[in-house]
């Protein structure tokens, strides 16, 4: 299924938007995208979060960035309080927005590498969320210098929060990470464009002009995982992407994405995603 485009409005003298979203009968699955960064914090409510080719349950005080024109949706099947309903705290801010904070002003520079892991999606952790809730419940209740001024707060917060993990596969290479380095810039380009064909390590390692055990520390380092798992990656985003988006058959989505045996394709894409492939297909039904 394609995600619809949602237009995202401003208020007159404000430079982001917040939405304080309340629903008696749960949040409904929406697959969408917008050009702005989206930080949401649900209340109330369990469910399952889409992001990209993520996908994952998520409980009541759940905090997750999306970046721009990444596609996601959340859907609750229970609230915690049933008496009360499901809360979506929502700010959308531009990617103007994110840049002038960062070259602007010296002391945000931690933010770039934030709005940077954004566009994979980042899930914060479950100490950090607690710590910034009740500024980020605060926003709606204070006037638009004060609420600036509390995002910033919670942004700058969020930053620091070392436990947060990115949710889906990264589209592209970000400024900042393995861009820096040419030579995994090389092989990362080389991946993502065959991941679907046999690896060998070897052969990547002769892309970046080093030996195969330099490359795997080089590899490492700048993606934090190793060659098997990052194409691995790369295969069942792929997979998700068919699943969602295709009729194909289980088997020729398998052979889609690079996998030769199917029962493989089942046992790794249930690692990764804690459903099957038809029940992952299900949830875009």
């Amino acid at each position: 299924m394609k995600p619809w485009l949602e237009k995202v409005a401003v208020e007159p003298g404000c430079s982001w938007s917040l939405l304080n979203r309340q629903l008696d009968d749960g949040i409904p699955f929406e697959w969408h995208h917008h050009p702005e960064f989206e930080l949401t914090l649900t209340l109330n409510s369990r469910g399952h979060r889409l992001v990209g080719d993520h996908s994952g349950p998520y409980q009541d005080g759940d905090l997750v960035l999306v970046g721009p024109n990444l596609p996601h949706s959340w859907c609750s099947h229970s609230a915690v309080d049933g008496d009360r309903p499901h809360v979506a705290l929502v700010a959308w801010f531009t990617e103007a927005w994110t840049e002038t904070l960062v070259s602007g002003f010296p002391e945000l520079a931690a933010l770039g590498a934030l709005f940077s892991e954004a566009r994979a999606g980042v899930r914060f952790s479950a100490q950090t969320a607690g710590e910034v809730r009740p500024w980020f419940e605060a926003l709606p209740e204070v006037g638009p210098p004060e609420r600036l001024l509390l995002l910033l707060k919670v942004l700058q917060r969020l930053s620091q929060d070392r436990g947060r993990t990115q949710l889906c596969t990264p589209s592209g290479i970000e400024p900042g990470s393995a861009a820096s380095d040419e030579r995994m810039r090389r092989v990362l380009d080389h991946l993502h464009e065959n991941f679907t064909a046999p690896l060998r390590v070897e052969d990547l390692a002769q892309i970046a002009c080093v030996s195969p055990s330099t490359f795997h520390r080089l590899f490492r380092k700048h993606t934090r995982t190793t060659p098997v798992a990052y194409v691995t990656r790369l295969r069942i985003g792929r997979a998700c992407s068919a699943l969602s988006d295709s009729k194909l058959g289980i088997a020729a989505i398998a052979e889609l994405a690079g996998f030769r045996n199917l029962a493989n394709f089942n046992r790794q894409f249930r690692a990764s995603k804690g459903v099957s492939p038809r029940a992952f297909r299900a949830l875009y039904r």
